[in-house]
């Protein structure tokens, strides 16, 4: 009697275990991240290998080779058993819009945005983002145009409130005035691009400054 008591509080004891791992890694407190450094990126992302029962909301549903995929935040999720895993995106998949937070790299004069140990080159012929291998055999270079503006809170605002206004702006700033700095010649025939450029750059500015930043 004795014995078989203590095979079943043994079983329950697992049973509660799995239960108790389970919600760990369902709930966001306190679970696995990787600091991504890498060219003073400098953000925290879900570490690969993280289980969540239910697909994260917002994002972009993404099939490759029968696999399905979702990306949000520049984290990519494959569907495993009814929940979802942290994963690296496979190569060579396209997306429609870069991570909101983000980083511009240029190697051999190609600009490539980098987020999450992800590197990603826009295609004109397929209007998206690629996904692709990390450059080699070049070092990173400044040498083109900087396509980066310079904003300080004056409300306050936290660093993800800020990276979600600078995107928002950015899309803004590009549908007005059709150039783009995430893209080759910001997407315009080279004799257009200086001034398609200041007038981003002013469209970003004023929607920066109305949401509360002063701009450099």
């Amino acid at each position: 009697m004795r014995a078989s008591a203590t095979r079943w509080l043994a079983a329950l004891a697992l049973v509660a275990g799995a239960v108790l791992g389970t919600a760990a890694l369902a709930d966001p407190h306190g679970a696995p991240t990787h600091f991504d450094a890498r060219y003073s990126h400098n953000r925290a992302y879900p570490a690969r290998g993280m289980y969540v029962p239910a697909r994260p909301s917002g994002g972009y549903a993404v099939d490759r080779f029968g696999q399905h995929y979702w990306y949000g935040g520049g984290v990519w999720y494959g569907a495993r058993g009814g929940g979802w895993v942290v994963v690296g995106p496979p190569l060579g998949v396209f997306v429609p819009v870069l991570p909101p937070f983000y980083t511009t790299v240029w190697f051999g004069g190609v600009p490539y945005y980098y987020a999450n140990d992800t590197y990603y080159v826009w295609r004109d012929s397929d209007q998206g983002y690629e996904v692709v291998d990390p450059p080699g055999g070049a070092a990173p270079s400044a040498a083109a145009p900087a396509a980066d503006i310079y904003m300080y809170p004056r409300n306050g605002q936290d660093a993800d409130q800020q990276a979600k206004d600078r995107y928002e702006c950015h899309r803004w700033a590009a549908d007005q005035t059709g150039f783009d700095p995430t893209r080759a010649g910001g997407g315009v025939a080279g004799g257009d691009a200086p001034s398609r450029r200041e007038d981003y750059f002013r469209a970003m500015g004023a929607c920066l400054e109305g949401r509360g930043y002063s701009v450099k």
